[in-house]
């Protein structure tokens, strides 16, 4: 999705302020990000002169120059132009690796750390940070990941042509005993993708589904997932090693 960053280019003086006082003057690039994020930029390496980041407040006019305040608690940015070379807004968007073309505008599709988003319109899907796109495309022509949720799961990123949440809760409901009542486990999406027992409300016991593939049964009856950080109990405060757990062969 485009956002708008502001862009001037010119002689101009950035004044900071956080209980001391520093001043630069030169001929700067001020960049004032979608997020009132406010960059001022020299021509001596990458780092700014002078910035604030993400600011509460920024007012700037430009009627006869730069002239931009920028607030954020006790600290403040002012930039003032002597004589402006560019002034302009133009659109950014998030970028990240080319995974495909959209279908809406024909844009490239490019995968950032948790969405799949369009370089020119406002298509965005959001997807896992350990998601793969894997080069796969679904018959709506939008990319295919692969994600691991218990097992690997294949899906289009947009979950209203084909869920992933929906995906994990046909393969592992009931598939699991809780480990207080004896009842069955249920899989279910609040946010996220939650395990919680049928008995509910007189069992509460419930869990957050894991990132990772189920290679074994912990000691205490519950399954084992290998994750990115080792592996572990469906119940993060189980006590329980599960380093030594016995691999479940694929059925």
């Amino acid at each position: 999705m485009s956002d708008t960053l502001r862009l001037f280019v010119g002689d101009c003086t950035a004044t900071f302020e956080n209980g001391d006082r520093t001043e630069h003057r030169g001929q700067v690039a001020v960049v004032v990000k979608p997020d009132d994020t406010v960059l001022v930029h020299d021509a001596d390496g990458y780092q700014p002169v002078a910035w604030l980041t993400r600011a509460d407040t920024v007012a700037l006019t430009t009627s006869d120059g730069l002239e931009l305040t920028a607030h954020d608690g006790d600290r403040t940015l002012r930039v003032r132009s002597h004589h402006l070379h560019l002034a302009g807004s133009y659109p950014v968007s998030a970028a990240g690796e080319p995974v495909g073309h959209c279908p809406d505008c024909d844009g490239v599709l490019v995968r950032t750390t948790r969405a799949v988003t369009c370089v020119d319109c406002d298509r965005r899907h959001g997807v896992p940070a350990d998601a793969t796109c894997h080069g796969g495309r679904c018959d709506c022509g939008l990319p295919r990941i692969r994600v691991e949720r218990g097992t690997p799961i294949d899906c289009c990123v947009d979950y209203t042509c084909e869920s992933l949440f929906d995906a994990v809760i046909d393969r592992f409901d009931r598939d699991w005993d809780c480990p207080d009542c004896g009842d069955d486990l249920r899989v279910f999406r609040k946010g996220g993708l939650l395990v919680g027992c049928d008995d509910y409300p007189d069992c509460d016991t419930t869990y957050s589904f894991p990132s990772g593939s189920v290679v074994g049964d912990c000691g205490c009856g519950l399954p084992v997932f290998e994750t990115g950080g080792g592996r572990r109990c469906l119940d993060s405060g189980c006590g329980q090693s599960v380093e030594q757990t016995q691999v479940t062969p694929e059925a």
